[in-house]
């Protein structure tokens, strides 16, 4: 019987920097497989002025999800569209921790430095079972409406290419697959996917595609979120959830509802930090965590003992004992030209999900948050700090309370007047690739991608040239 604590967990209205590319440098091929050939418009934007140079910068776990980031940024798009891109493109290459059968947690800072939260954490059914009702194609299309400047058809498309024309396999998704082979040895579509002939997890640069993912996001492209939660897509989820003794229902999926607010803000130091808020489990952990942390960094001048000791005491908190390995999560952020920040994370409550392939779909839906894997959700930590000099962090911690403790002790170093200027700035998390932590640190002239120092993600910095 889980304790109170650990109830309200669940209970809560739920290119490494020395590598980092300009888009210039990705090359004809992959230009052209994100829709970025000569032939296609570079000029979206919401002013009608276009700047000599723009530039942003993106950063995830995953390489070729960073390069989407990046070239969203390239073609004047926000960071929100970054995000959404990263998503989408997750999808297809880093299904282990992020797909649309998921859910997750995003904060945007918009120019004016307002920051704005967008809950959409995969929930249980009405009626109870094994999958969870996704939320993640609801909740970036919300966000990318409201502080997007590309058209929708342009942050999805990326991820359909991949899916549907195939992708090397990275070392990020090399790393996991190999500690989750038993879990995609019993999908016959996972199996497929990334087993070779022998029947081992294909090695990273081998190519694989998803070609029912690449339908399904095509809808997504024509038809919004409603390609996703109404039509034939969703009828094949709910389906095949009921055959295989589930309770997705159409009804449960075009119910599916993104809480936005303002995010909760708390000084430390000279920054402002943005948090999760209060209503979800990550916001209660998170909170806790950093109030933790720091007496701890307070009491302690070593930075290692402390952060063990505020975990051990947050987790202790929410009686929370031992967890999975893999929650099947992952963090990306975006930071643009104009100073807008998004940063996100996501998660499917266990390495592939459920670990079942809907059929036609391609999709693998999250497990239910009632069961181990949905603790996944109170360590999703995207977070935004500005400080009094224009300074910006902007990342995400996720795959466990570590990835979450790495992100707040960024933000206390940061907040204390340490510059993060390379990667290994970063306090790694120990626990990568299952526990991330990924950051865009920005002063007043410039910003750099700080990816986990553990894991195999990338920074991938974008510059786009006046109009032509």
């Amino acid at each position: 019987m889980p304790s109170k604590r650990l109830s309200a967990l669940f209970a809560a209205p739920l290119l490494f920097l020395g590598g980092c590319q300009t888009i210039s440098q990705l090359g004809d091929h992959t230009a052209a497989t994100l829709g970025l050939a000569d032939d296609v418009p570079k000029s979206y934007t919401n002013s009608a002025v276009s700047e000599a140079v723009r530039s942003g910068i993106a950063v995830a776990d995953e390489p070729l999800a960073a390069q989407a980031g990046a070239a969203a940024l390239a073609s004047y798009g926000s960071a929100a569209d970054a995000v959404t891109a990263m998503f989408f493109v997750l999808s297809a290459t880093y299904p282990v921790a992020g797909g649309l059968g998921g859910g997750g947690i995003c904060l945007v800072r918009d120019t004016s430095g307002q920051v704005t939260e967008f809950d959409f954490l995969a929930r249980a059914p009405r009626a109870g079972g094994t999958y969870a009702v996704p939320g993640a194609v609801k909740g970036f299309a919300a966000m990318q409406k409201q502080f997007g400047a590309l058209p929708w058809q342009r942050v999805v498309s990326p991820g359909e290419a991949y899916a549907a024309t195939g992708f090397p396999i990275s070392q990020a998704l090399s790393a996991r697959l190999s500690q989750a082979q038993n879990v995609v040895r019993l999908d016959a579509g996972l199996a497929a996917e990334f087993l070779d002939e022998s029947g081992q997890p294909r090695a990273a640069g081998s190519e694989t595609k998803n070609l029912p993912l690449g339908d399904t996001l095509g809808q997504i492209r024509l038809d919004g979120a409603d390609g996703f939660y109404k039509g034939a897509v969703a009828a094949r989820i709910a389906s095949y959830t009921a055959a295989q003794g589930g309770t997705v229902g159409m009804d449960d999926l075009a119910a599916t509802a993104v809480q936005q607010g303002a995010a909760r803000s708390r000084g430390t130091g000279n920054f402002v930090t943005w948090l999760p808020g209060g209503r979800t489990g990550a916001g209660a952990f998170s909170a806790s965590l950093l109030n933790n942390l720091s007496s701890q960094l307070a009491a302690s001048r070593d930075p290692g003992i402390a952060t063990s000791s505020a975990v051990r005491a947050s987790l202790a908190a929410f009686g929370v004992g031992a967890l999975p390995q893999d929650l099947g999560s992952t963090g990306f952020a975006a930071v643009d030209a104009n100073g807008q920040a998004a940063s996100c994370a996501v998660t499917l409550n266990g390495p592939f999900g459920a670990g079942r392939t809907v059929p036609g779909v391609g999709v693998q839906l999250a497990a239910t948050p009632s069961g181990p894997g949905g603790l996944a959700n109170a360590f999703l930590t995207p977070v935004i700090a500005t400080g009094s000099d224009n300074g910006v962090l902007a990342g995400a911690g996720s795959g466990g309370p570590n990835g979450t403790a790495a992100a707040l002790y960024a933000v206390l170093e940061a907040a204390g007047g340490r510059q993060l200027g390379k990667r290994g700035d970063l306090r790694g998390t120990g626990a990568a690739p299952y526990d991330t932590v990924n950051m865009i640190s920005c002063d007043s002239q410039a910003c750099v991608a700080l990816s986990d120092p553990g894991a195999h993600g990338a920074g991938v910095t974008a510059e786009a040239s006046a109009n032509r």
